[in-house]
């Protein structure tokens, strides 16, 4: 038996202020932000799926993510965008193919949500 398995448990991103991170990221998915700060540096968002650890300790601006690591859900890709738009987050694309769309998190980290 194989003792590495074949699940994700988390998708590490980097951020600069672990805190203004973990408000920005709960508030945008709806989240509480109570959960427990590990290590003075990491936060863990309990996702339906991997879990999105934020993690300051390393944060580099040259290590940012320049291509998504991975792609946030939606069942309505337009709500979701006019949704993005009302947080006045930063939109990197409009709709592409009526299917998904890009944007930044306040790092840097290029982010997409798909359908």
């Amino acid at each position: 038996m194989n003792p590495i398995q074949n699940e994700i448990g988390g998708v590490f991103i980097p951020v600069k202020d672990i805190e203004a991170a973990r408000d920005w990221y709960c508030g945008l998915l709806g989240l509480p932000n109570d959960g427990e700060l590990f290590f003075g540096h990491i936060y863990v968002i309990p996702m339906n799926g991997p879990n999105i650890v934020l993690d300051s300790k390393i944060y580099d601006p040259e290590r940012i993510y320049k291509v998504p690591a991975f792609q946030l859900r939606t069942d309505d890709i337009h709500q979701a965008y006019e949704y993005m738009k009302s947080k006045n987050v930063e939109l990197v694309t409009g709709i592409e193919n009526n299917h998904w769309f890009n944007f930044k998190d306040p790092n840097g980290n290029l982010l997409m949500v798909c359908r």
